[in-house]
């Protein structure tokens, strides 16, 4: 399989600021300090001055490390982290090809990844025993992951798995921590991303599974009905803020979780939830083509023109021809890049919830949480590794959970450690077979 992830085309322009925002230095971990201290104190973001002053922890630390290294990040990063990456040789991509990097490159024994914490441990789930896995904030988390917890998720699919057994198999979308992934291992399910989650869904229902969908319920829903599933044969579980109280099914609900053939936990995107038809409708009417991100409600998936995951989003913005106009309804920095990028070859892109009409309330909204690494993060990570002095806290392992406020860790001990690595990588390869055999 060919592994290799294409450069994303992002270059950086000289008077256009590479930085959205500063984060506060109470954010930073002490050991990080330093670097957001000389971060904050240049007069500018522009990259004639910000890239001067990284390459003085980054090029010492490409030149230690050589080949061994390898830096990543996610689209859905700032624009500072995503050029900065590429520029010293790293990768972009959506987390499907993110989480294959470490298993595809044995030579690389140094990973660096610039996104969220489940995205971190997957490749380290996937990573050999001679490769580290690094994340430049270990805060870096993910609201839907957060409320799909395994202490939230597990005792909700013991009561599924004890009424239905072996009928009922698990699909953890990426956006979970490892211990999810391990469930839906063991239970026969597999792990699936915004771009696969049909074939996944698919493969898991023709071997006659009932499937419990974790965390996404819009992504769970449209995959679903993208297959022709009946809507009255997809159940979601309640709001998982408003239920985590008891987390228990309630006898009032087993009638229509007995019918269901897709049952949804009840998570969610911050981010793609603000979406409405509206919308939608409002861009079109003056004819401008809407793709969105399937992380968004059904009804705004069926009123657009296409929806699809970031590398497919993308993709439309790159190959875009001049004088298209398109607008995305996704994380707000992916948007940003994209429009920098399709502005250089005459291509108009907007964001779905950028409606200059006061009828429609609220912008274009970025992942906070994905943007806590940004670069004093990266100048940091790499510097300390080159030292031999990394907070320990920036190491990811499988199973790892992190408090995203506190960055308190709980780690399972080595045996544990190894039980959920191979329930989880059996989940992963599922996927990675179950979607490499659909490529044409």
């Amino acid at each position: 399989m060919n592994s290799a992830i294409r450069s994303s085309g992002i270059l950086l322009q000289p008077e256009l600021p590479i930085c959205q925002t500063d984060l506060p230095l109470d954010w930073y971990q002490e050991e990080f300090k330093p670097y957001a201290e000389e971060y904050l104190a240049l007069p500018d973001r522009k990259p004639g001055t910000v890239l001067p002053w990284l390459d003085r922890y980054a090029l010492p630390a490409l030149d230690h490390f050589g080949d061994s290294l390898l830096l990543l990040a996610h689209f859905y990063m700032g624009g500072e982290i995503v050029k900065l990456v590429e520029r010293y040789g790293g990768k972009v991509a959506d987390s499907y090809a993110l989480a294959l990097q470490a298993a595809r490159h044995p030579e690389k024994k140094v990973i660096v990844e610039s996104a969220v914490h489940f995205m971190a441990e997957t490749i380290a789930t996937l990573a050999r025993a001679d490769q580290s896995v690094w994340i430049t904030n270990p805060k870096a988390g993910c609201t839907m992951e957060m409320l799909a917890k395994d202490w939230m998720v597990q005792p909700v699919a013991d009561q599924l798995l004890e009424r239905y057994g072996d009928q009922l198999a698990v699909i953890a979308y990426m956006n979970t921590g490892g211990r999810l992934k391990a469930l839906a291992g063991r239970t026969g399910g597999a792990v699936c991303t915004s771009s696969n989650a049909h074939l996944v869904m698919d493969w898991v229902r023709s071997r006659g599974k009932k499937v419990l969908f974790v965390p996404d319920q819009h992504l769970g829903r449209n995959t679903a009905v993208r297959l022709g599933i009946a809507r009255e044969r997809i159940a979601a579980l309640p709001d998982p803020q408003t239920w985590r109280a008891s987390l228990r099914v309630s006898s009032a609900d087993w009638d229509a979780l007995d019918r269901a053939e897709v049952i949804l936990w009840g998570s969610y995107c911050g981010v793609h939830t603000i979406f409405k038809p509206a919308m939608v409708h409002w861009w079109k009417q003056r004819g401008w083509k809407v793709l969105v991100h399937p992380e968004s409600p059904l009804e705004v998936v069926e009123a657009a023109d296409g929806s699809g995951s970031t590398d497919y989003l993308w993709k439309a913005v790159m190959n875009a021809t001049a004088g298209e106009r398109i607008v995305i309804g996704t994380e707000g920095h992916f948007v940003r890049n994209a429009r920098e990028q399709a502005r250089q070859r005459g291509v108009e892109i907007m964001h779905l919830a950028d409606i200059p009409d006061p009828a429609f309330q609220g912008g274009g909204c970025g992942c906070a949480t994905m943007s806590r690494n940004d670069p004093p993060h990266l100048a940091g990570m790499l510097d300390l590794l080159r030292r031999g002095c990394p907070p320990e806290i920036n190491r990811v392992l499988a199973g790892d959970v992190v408090d995203e406020t506190t960055a308190v860790r709980e780690r399972l001990s080595d045996a544990e450690r190894q039980s959920l690595i191979r329930e989880a990588r059996l989940a992963l390869e599922r996927m990675i077979d179950i979607t490499e055999r659909a490529r044409p």
